[in-house]
């Protein structure tokens, strides 16, 4: 059984910075994507992040390039995702995904496990 669990949100002010991580379990994750979404109130889960667990590539939506990182480290089955210089409106719920594919999709549908979620509030 696939499990994915998030941690590190929290309350931040505009301009800190936030490390989430996603300890995942259940299966060997060589052949997935781990992708990181978003969701704020009365609005789409939208794609921020992932990455490939074999060799590391990693993606990043537009909104958030340059601002976040994404990692992992594969002796903790972790994935993290360092988030710098947070604006109001990264205010959301962030989820790990995992999707058994060769490319990160930006399409909810294609990831087959998601986490529980984590807050992530940016004051202004």
């Amino acid at each position: 059984q696939v499990q994915l669990v998030e941690s590190g949100g929290g309350l931040v002010q505009a301009g800190g910075s936030l490390r989430l991580s996603c300890a995942a379990s259940g299966r060997t994750f060589s052949s997935y994507v781990m992708g990181w979404f978003r969701q704020a109130p009365g609005k789409e889960r939208e794609f921020v992040a992932a990455i490939r667990w074999s060799d590391v590539i990693t993606y990043y939506s537009d909104s958030v390039k340059g601002r976040f990182t994404n990692s992992r480290d594969g002796a903790k089955n972790t994935v993290y995702l360092q988030m710098n210089s947070l604006k109001p409106e990264d205010t959301a719920v962030y989820y790990c995904a995992a999707a058994r594919r060769v490319y990160a999709s930006v399409i909810t549908s294609s990831y087959d496990y998601w986490g529980q979620g984590t807050q992530v509030t940016v004051s202004s």
